[in-house]
């Protein structure tokens, strides 16, 4: 199903901008993931995924005040096991698939991301945080512990003392902390995120979009495999491409000295 059949993803507003497709995570007051919105964001980037007019995703909260709080914790008060298991298993399948998004992700980092919230945002392949925003991983202070990638993508990206120190300690960071550490990508003025994230993902589209979903997929593989493998991995996709339609518009556009109409195909 394309995302452009009007489908009802829940707690989502998707809207598209050209090859970019915009979500809003629209839970308030504090648009909080729910089972089912965590099963809606995974339907929903499986959809874009299959729409090959879509290009790159710009993710962002609703309102002026929170990107994501994260969980609603009241899922969790009577401590039953059960529920915990499947609210960890919707988390996982959501932002892995949204870390998977053959295109450009980016995060507009429009508020409070916390938590789960903050998980999102670290599951996409940038982020932009507005000057006021204000962003933690505080699940340890309440007897839990980050389940959606949190305790793996935000060592990976900071480094192990800064998410020792916001995991462990519980310490929240604002936005030039962030940008300072490299936990976001630039810092932007209150409500300019989402427009900034859309910029970013227009400049993603003007690339080859097969050339981008391999591309990502080479960067991430950073993360497991080994170096030597990686490089033949590199050698190996850069051949494949020449079985791509984008492949020759693109040599062949730049040598004809006018703009490529890629098909990602």
């Amino acid at each position: 199903m394309s995302p452009q059949s009007n489908a009802n993803y829940l707690n989502l507003d998707v809207e598209r901008d050209g090859h970019v497709a915009i979500v809003t995570i629209a839970n308030p007051p504090a648009n909080t993931w729910t089972r089912d919105s965590l099963a809606a964001l995974r339907d929903l980037v499986h959809d874009l995924n299959a729409d090959r007019g879509v290009y790159a995703l710009v993710i962002t909260g609703q309102g002026e005040k929170f990107f994501c709080a994260g969980a609603d914790l009241k899922q969790f008060a009577d401590g039953d096991r059960a529920v915990a298991r499947e609210a960890a298993r919707r988390f996982g399948e959501a932002f892995e698939a949204l870390s998977s998004f053959r295109g450009v992700s980016v995060a507009a980092i429009n508020g409070y991301a916390m938590g789960g919230g903050l998980e999102c945002a670290l599951a996409c392949d940038l982020r932009i945080a507005e000057e006021q925003a204000q962003m933690a991983l505080p699940e340890a202070g309440v007897g839990l512990l980050p389940c959606a990638g949190g305790t793996q993508n935000l060592a990976r990206l900071v480094g192990e003392g800064w998410a020792k120190r916001m995991i462990l300690l519980g310490e929240r960071v604002d936005s030039a902390t962030a940008l300072r550490i490299g936990l976001v990508e630039e810092v932007v003025p209150r409500g300019d995120a989402k427009a900034r994230a859309v910029e970013w993902a227009k400049s993603a589209g003007r690339q080859s979009p097969t050339s981008v979903a391999a591309c990502k997929r080479l960067i991430q593989a950073t993360r497991s495999q080994t170096h030597a493998s990686a490089l033949v991995a590199e050698r190996e996709a850069f051949v494949d491409l020449f079985d791509t339609a984008d492949q020759a518009e693109g040599v062949n556009a730049f040598l004809e000295k006018r703009a490529p109409d890629w098909k990602n195909a």
